[in-house]
């Protein structure tokens, strides 16, 4: 048994909280295994060395500290250098939209913060910190958050529910010069469509000559129309509980697709999503449970692409999509093909806070989505691998690269403000960008 599984085992058999036991749950067993590992709660803040003597002390409290606040103040630069800002990021949330359980409420939503906040450390060797508002106003949002950004290098939000998450991305972004990302936009967006570029190689078929059919028009779909339009889409269309809701000509629907969150007329549908899937190539889900069915998918044409993202049921139960679709992915872990924006928002902001990057833009994230993409070697590409392992040591330092490069290519970094690549607080990532 491991140190950690240890760990857990131990915290388990401690006097933990009752919860009640309904259909379809876990097991008893494994919830106290749960419950065991967030115990305490999941992160914790230590420094880099011991103060061990007075001498240290004097060093890195009063009254050494005091020249560095000085120097800060003269140029406000030097934080990225002799402070935690150039490696740490805000998790920020107000708990409207936690995971697919919903308004669950700040406080609710810290077991997902933290759970962000580990992986962020593990995978990208960035500090992250939770931050949970107790206000679900945007207008309080964004000023907190504007208020308390000095202490980080990035802004990452989540389980922010929509329309509001537009309008308070959007507002960070105009208001900070460090770099804002709704994750469960476009970090979902970018791992869609990586890997749609890998099923529409091994059905034979490109991006521009394929309709798709993105269903649940919320946060994460209408990022995914968007970026899916940017990439060369040509032939989509949205659907909502109401139906179809988002049709159009291609080059209108490019165009605006800046604009989608404001033009989409939820309440007024031209069709129903059968009469979306009429032809279409490829089946996107970001909506709920087993909303579709064989019949469904016998409107398709020939060799179907279905991404059923939904958690925890996917729109089409895998013994169904692996029967009746060429090629078939899930947000699940228990099944080849997972769609998780874990494969791109550690990578993301490492990038993000090696090059300096003062934001997050459309060409960074179609940049990811390639590199994403290449991941997946010819050789071993196939139904069942389309997109690269969350736990994959090649994911964090390409994504990373990625954004690096399209930083640059795209005049929004500032590495000259920032610590010299080679000096990164995670100096294994920044070699390696450095490098290319």
């Amino acid at each position: 048994m491991s140190v950690i599984e240890k760990t857990i085992e131990a915290s388990a058999n401690t006097s933990l909280p009752h919860v009640e036991q309904t259909e379809g749950t876990s097991s008893p067993s494994t919830t106290d295994r749960i419950f065991g590992a967030h115990r305490g709660g999941k992160i914790r803040v230590a420094g880099k060395f011991p103060i061990d003597s007075p001498e240290t002390l004097s060093l890195v409290y009063t009254p050494g500290v005091g020249h560095v606040c000085r120097a800060i103040a003269a140029d406000p630069a030097q934080a990225y250098q002799v402070t935690g800002k150039g490696n740490s990021v805000a998790v920020v949330t107000d708990g409207s939209a936690v995971l697919g359980l919903g308004n669950l409420g700040p406080q609710a939503a810290l077991p997902a913060m933290e759970g962000k906040a580990m992986l962020f450390r593990q995978l990208a060797g960035i500090d992250a910190w939770p931050i949970c508002l107790n206000t679900q106003d945007p207008d309080e949002i964004v000023c907190t958050v504007t208020a308390i950004a000095p202490s980080f290098g990035g802004i990452h939000l989540e389980d922010i529910s929509a329309p509001r998450c537009f309008d308070i991305e959007s507002r960070l972004q105009d208001a900070l010069n460090i770099p804002v990302m709704h994750d469960d936009q476009h970090g979902t967006a970018v791992v869609v469509l990586a890997a749609l570029h890998n099923a529409l190689k091994v059905t034979g078929r490109r991006l521009d000559q394929v309709t798709i059919v993105v269903n649940g028009l919320g946060a994460a779909g209408i990022a995914c129309c968007q970026l899916l339009l940017a990439a060369g889409a040509t032939y989509l269309r949205g659907c909502d509980r109401q139906g179809l809701v988002l049709t159009g000509r291609p080059q209108a629907l490019r165009r605006a697709r800046e604009l989608l969150p404001d033009i989409i007329r939820y309440d007024r549908p031209v069709g129903t999503l059968r009469d979306a899937l009429q032809g279409a190539h490829v089946f996107i889900g970001v909506s709920a449970g087993n909303v579709l069915t064989p019949d469904d998918l016998k409107l398709m044409a020939q060799d179907p692409i279905v991404f059923a993202l939904a958690n925890p049921d996917p729109e089409l139960p895998p013994e169904l999509g692996y029967r009746y679709c060429r090629v078939y992915a899930t947000g699940r872990s228990d099944h080849p093909n997972q769609i998780n924006n874990l494969l791109a928002y550690p990578g993301m902001f490492r990038g993000a806070l090696d090059s300096g990057a003062t934001t997050f833009n459309e060409s960074m994230q179609l940049t990811v989505a390639s590199a994403l993409a290449d991941l997946v070697p010819a050789h071993s590409l196939s139904e069942h691998n389309i997109i690269p392992g969350v736990f994959d040591p090649h994911v964090v330092p390409a994504v990373a690269k990625a954004v690096c490069r399209a930083a640059r290519d795209t005049g929004v970094a500032r590495a000259s403000d920032r610590l010299d690549p080679a000096q990164s607080p995670n100096r294994y990532f920044s070699v390696n960008i450095a490098e290319n």
